[in-house]
């Protein structure tokens, strides 16, 4: 009776041994990682995907990409989640290089944009025929043939199909454009459209001017917010951040099925970097 006393007795000293779990503090730790998660996102990088064919050649849909938050400064729009309404100006503000690729939010909106900078507070800009005119100088575009890029579930390119080795691909016609400061890229031209012509204007202070690469499918500075364009210049406190490079990018035919999402992978646009090139002068 005397050995089952004791065994009992260690049994209870066991039970008052054993950790409890401090929920509360289990709480915290996953609190405090989340905002670590968004401050991170709102003041470093994050993550961004493409939705739309408005920036062909170089962006497809389905690319990812990292997006730098610091490079123009802070603004409204700097937090990931768009709450905060509109305030003038920008902390540590500097204005965007003419060719940065870059996010705006349009105004009255919450939805992020692509599009590239083209014009800067003081420029005047007009487009005639589809050629950009930069302070009364046209911005050289030099025709560089028509390229194929492979149709898939993501990329459709329903108006401009061809096909290789039976393959339907989309054909599209590249123009390179030269910006004034040297900075150069490929945009496509398909033809005749709506935004070929656009009557010149003044930029104004704090305002920059943006388009779509692919200028006959873009919703941007050309077109009014009711067409779901930008409205015109768009004040530089809408601008999110710059974009940098792809990380990864997929072709949408991945389904449910973890064994589908190996081949959805684009080859070869991994690390790709969305900075255009500057040619010698």
């Amino acid at each position: 009776m005397a050995a089952e006393g004791v065994t009992l007795e260690h049994w209870g000293d066991e039970e008052e041994a054993r950790p409890r779990t401090d929920w509360w503090a289990e709480l915290r730790g996953i609190l405090w990682l989340i905002l670590a998660v968004l401050g991170f996102h709102s003041l470093i990088a994050k993550p961004f995907y493409i939705p739309s064919e408005s920036m062909m050649p170089g962006l497809l849909v389905g690319d990812r990409l990292v997006v730098t938050k610091y490079p123009y400064g802070y603004s409204f729009v700097t937090p990931t989640f768009h709450l905060l309404p509109f305030m003038h100006g920008r902390v540590l503000g500097k204005l965007p290089e003419r060719g940065d690729v870059v996010i705006v939010t349009p105004p009255g909106t919450t939805t992020d944009y692509i599009k590239r900078v083209i014009g800067l507070p003081g420029d005047r800009l007009a487009v005639r025929g589809g050629v950009i005119y930069l302070n009364g100088v046209a911005v050289p575009r030099r025709a560089m043939g028509t390229r194929d890029i492979p149709v898939d579930a993501n990329t459709r390119c329903e108006d401009s199909r061809g096909f290789v080795g039976g393959k339907p691909v989309c054909r599209v016609a590249i123009y390179r454009e030269t910006l004034p400061n040297g900075r150069s890229y490929d945009t496509i031209d398909k033809g005749v459209s709506v935004g070929d012509n656009y009557p010149e204007i003044r930029v104004p202070k704090d305002r920059v001017f943006l388009m779509g690469d692919n200028r006959d499918n873009s919703a941007d500075s050309r077109y009014s917010l009711a067409n779901q364009g930008l409205g015109g210049p768009v004040p530089w406190e809408n601008i999110g951040g710059r974009a940098e490079f792809i990380t990864f990018s997929l072709d949408g035919s991945a389904t449910w099925n973890p064994l589908t999402w190996g081949n959805s992978f684009r080859a070869g646009r991994a690390g790709t970097s969305l900075h255009p090139q500057r040619d010698d002068k």
